[in-house]
């Protein structure tokens, strides 16, 4: 049975896993607006992931025994000065999910749950990853000044993107 504390919390959790996806999407959405079709698909790409790990926590949450709550999700900012906002909106919120796994982690650990604990051990590696693909991205477009064919060549490179999602449960 899941400990009530760490159940509420990860619900929380699913709702920002959700925000995150609406986030993105919302990120996707002006990239197309401003002809950079291969930042929007990439930006799609996160939006599956964010979808994957909302559902990864639903289904534990459910497996463990609690109940899944949805709540509200709030409009995401819909304009940007440039492609480089868009990146720093986009590290700057993947180091603040960071900081609310973490957050989540040291909830389980208070509670003594040790299979939340087990299970948050994934979120844990998979936003080491999140944060290291998007401050590449930042500090490549800072480097071009998100303008020339630099930008051109990484808006053909991240049209290549596939989501594949993990085979671990």
């Amino acid at each position: 049975m899941l400990n009530k504390k760490v159940e509420q919390e990860l619900n929380q959790q699913v709702n920002a896993e959700l925000y995150s996806a609406y986030f993105y999407l919302s990120m996707s959405a002006y990239l197309e607006s401003i002809n950079l079709p291969g930042f929007a698909h990439w930006m799609r790409i996160q939006v599956e992931e964010e979808q994957f790990h909302a559902m990864k926590m639903f289904d534990y949450i459910n497996e463990r025994g609690g109940r899944v709550v949805l709540t509200t999700i709030e409009q995401p900012k819909t304009e940007w000065k440039n492609v480089i906002e868009v990146a720093e909106d986009i590290y700057a919120h993947e180091q603040l999910v960071t900081s609310l796994i973490n957050n989540l982690l040291d909830v389980a650990i208070e509670e003594k749950d040790h299979a939340t604990n087990n299970f948050l051990q994934w979120f844990i590696a998979e936003q080491v990853e999140e944060e290291a693909n998007t401050g590449n991205i930042l500090n490549q477009l800072k480097m071009l000044e998100g303008k020339g064919n630099g930008l051109f060549m990484m808006d053909k490179e991240l049209s290549t993107r596939v989501f594949v999602p993990p085979t671990t449960k």
